[in-house]
């Protein structure tokens, strides 16, 4: 049971780390060769895990070939478009100028319904409303409305807006997140300084935000 339990443990940690290096993409987001290469592993993780007999490198090594083909083809989809629209396939414009691409819809195999619904996701329930849906590689589909129904901007109205500012946590649970302090330009003398003027020691904040013109925000932890 226990070494079942540290096989398990190894090979859980293997798997993170191979689906970290594959990238970010959360599984709706994956390209087909993606989802492919997740599906075996997760495959191949669970035999060795099921079976003490096997050994441990009869699940490592076919993981890391198969990491290392993923990390290939990607490269290769990179720097070949041919390659990707062959693994990948091609973004398909379905409604085009506001009329339905029918015949594409056929051979995608999507139906009025399919259609409908991916539209309402994108809160439209007026398909006269679509100048242009587009359905990407991933499965997803991407809208252009026609000009009388795009939301009005303040670019439209010419008013000036103010500065869009990003505020990001640099605080979060007690722990310092160094890498949003970069990207507001802060620096832990800044943090310190902040926390002795607000009578507040670093483990008491539940979440902190700032921005790069040092506004912030502090929760404390209940």
């Amino acid at each position: 049971m226990i070494i079942a339990s540290i096989r398990t443990v190894l090979l859980y940690i293997i798997i993170i780390f191979a689906v970290r290096m594959m990238g970010k993409r959360q599984i709706s987001e994956m390209q087909t060769s993606e989802l492919v290469i997740t599906l075996l592993m997760s495959n191949i993780a669970s035999i060795p895990m099921q079976d003490t007999d096997q050994s441990m490198l009869s699940g490592v090594i076919p993981i890391m070939i198969l990491l290392v083909c993923e990390i290939l083809i990607s490269y290769l989809m990179l720097k070949k478009s041919s390659i990707r629209r062959l693994i990948c396939g091609k973004p398909v414009i379905v409604i085009n100028n506001g009329k339905i691409e029918q015949q594409a819809m056929k051979q995608l195999r999507i139906s009025t319904e399919d259609l409908y619904e991916q539209l309402r996701q994108k809160d439209i329930f007026d398909i006269n409303e679509v100048a242009y849906a587009i359905l990407e590689t991933n499965g997803k589909m991407s809208v252009f409305k026609k000009s009388p129904f795009e939301p009005v901007t303040p670019k439209d109205l010419d008013i000036q807006k103010d500065e869009n500012i990003l505020q990001v946590v640099i605080v979060s649970d007690g722990e310092i997140a160094k890498s949003s302090m970069k990207i507001c330009s802060l620096g832990t003398n800044w943090l310190y300084d902040t926390l002795k003027k607000e009578n507040i020691s670093l483990k008491d904040i539940f979440i902190m935000t700032a921005d790069k013109y040092k506004n912030y925000q502090i929760i404390r932890k209940e």
